[in-house]
């Protein structure tokens, strides 16, 4: 392998908007994440709709029934 080539690896803590946190390696300094498996309705059984501006709201008004 050639030497002086790679980026350095960093051990860090990934960040996730829920809270959680998760200890691994990366090339970057910060790692924040919006979702993630503590937070993911797959992994929850939980549904959650991220609704960014209002797009979800539109959508429901527009194909509504009459």
């Amino acid at each position: 392998m050639k030497k002086d080539i790679h980026p350095e690896v960093h051990d860090i803590t990934a960040e996730c908007v829920c809270g959680a946190k998760y200890k691994t390696f990366s090339t970057q300094d910060k790692v924040r994440v919006d979702i993630c498996a503590a937070c993911h309705p797959f992994f929850t059984g939980q549904e959650k709709i991220i609704d960014t501006e209002g797009r979800v709201e539109r959508f429901k008004r527009r194909y509504s029934m009459k």
